[in-house]
């Protein structure tokens, strides 16, 4: 079953959407954009899955009896592969001379901006986990002392 019509039509738009930006990028060379896009599925397929779901595991495994807090590394860290992912050739510097005459902007300092977002994602997501860690403690001592629950 490919799912229901609106989910179809918002994957045709994604891909449209996909296919309008990379001709605009890549300025109507069309083998490239084709190379691109199939060298970018069997990217992801083919190297990136296995290893993202393979660290996604030994994180559970070695999470053991506590997967609750698993979250609080999986999320910021997905966020920031996919913001390295999608803005990969400007992190690295590789972008073509086009990129500063078109956009007015040099690619120098893109690096350290992902890794300040990157550091951001993290710590909100460790007070995120403090802040529940507080509040479950207190539920518990709350319950242990008779009083009824407080319910979220």
């Amino acid at each position: 079953m490919l799912g229901s019509p609106p989910r179809i039509l918002l994957l045709l738009c994604s891909f449209a959407l996909c296919g309008y930006a990379g001709v605009r990028l890549l300025d109507g060379d069309r083998l490239l954009i084709a190379l691109w896009f199939v060298g970018a599925a069997v990217l992801h397929d083919l190297v990136l899955l296995p290893l993202y779901a393979a660290a996604d595991r030994a994180l559970v495994k070695g999470a053991g009896r506590r997967r609750g807090r698993i979250n609080h590394v999986r999320v910021p860290a997905a966020l920031s592969g996919l913001l390295l992912l999608v803005w990969f050739p400007l992190i690295t510097g590789r972008v073509s001379e086009r990129y500063p005459g078109a956009t007015g902007l040099s690619a120098g300092s893109y690096a350290t901006r992902w890794l300040i977002l990157t550091a951001v994602l993290f710590a909100g997501s460790a007070v995120l986990f403090a802040v529940r860690s507080r509040g479950r403690r207190r539920r518990r001592e709350r319950v242990g002392e008779g009083r009824p629950p407080v319910d979220d």
